[in-house]
């Protein structure tokens, strides 16, 4: 949570990390944007989050819904699909088996990590896409992103973010902070994916070890320009 706010802020957008039903209200009448993530799971985090997803839809602010660990046991399962049935999602984001385990496919997850998904990707989270009318991103050696008519990969990124737990969530984060400044949310995904694989890249550069990585991380997400976007990304659309 503490990274997740950390890169929030590198980006340049101001975090709040809240989950006590009786400041969701106010909080989300402060937001521009909600990240509902289920890394750490409890029943109350669960009301606490359809309240919040509630109050924003009524807001008309963009929520992004990180399934984290989505397959791995049926609490998680359950309470992904739940929120995708009872709220307006705008951004759906996971790995790949998160995200086929969502769709209905055959996946697998262990822990929080992907270990496979019967099935190409790229169908399974368009179809998916096209069915609840979302933004579906899949993180990845190259990331997918899509709407279900468009479709954009991105292949910044490096190693080293997999090394370091989090990583995924980082970017749900960012994702988050995208959304609240651009209405069309498959470009904001896009973007976040990008500006967040080349600050792996450029992180990386340092070659020490995952911790020295982390710091050197959020360092260069707060250093990145639109000009190191621009000329750095790596995306192709199809």
């Amino acid at each position: 949570m503490n990274d997740c706010a950390n890169v929030t802020l590198a980006i340049g957008a101001a975090p709040v990390m809240a989950e006590a039903m009786e400041e969701i209200g106010e909080m989300v009448g402060l937001a521009d944007a909600l990240v509902l993530n289920i890394g750490t799971l409890s029943r109350q985090q669960i009301l606490s989050m359809t309240e919040a997803g509630h109050c924003a839809n009524r807001k008309g602010i963009p929520v992004i819904l990180d399934p984290v660990g989505a397959g791995a046991t049926s609490l998680r399962t359950a309470s992904a699909l739940m929120l995708l049935e009872e709220l307006k999602i705008s951004v759906l984001k996971g790995n790949a088996g998160e995200i086929g385990v969502l769709a209905g496919a055959d996946a697998q997850v262990r822990g929080v990590d992907s270990w496979g998904v019967s099935g190409d990707i790229v169908t399974i989270a368009k179809s998916l896409a096209k069915e609840r009318r979302i933004v579906v991103a899949v993180s990845g050696v190259v990331d997918v992103i899509t709407d279900g008519a468009r479709t954009v990969y991105v292949s910044n990124g490096h190693e080293m973010l997999g090394r370091l737990s989090g990583t995924g969530c980082m970017v749900a984060s960012l994702t988050g902070a995208f959304s609240a400044v651009s209405k069309d949310h498959m470009a904001a995904a896009a973007g976040a994916f990008t500006a967040f694989g080349i600050a792996g890249e450029q992180a990386a550069s340092a070659g020490n070890g995952p911790y020295a990585f982390r710091t050197a991380l959020v360092d260069r997400i707060a250093a990145l320009s639109s000009e190191d976007i621009a000329g750095q990304a790596q995306i192709r659309t199809g």
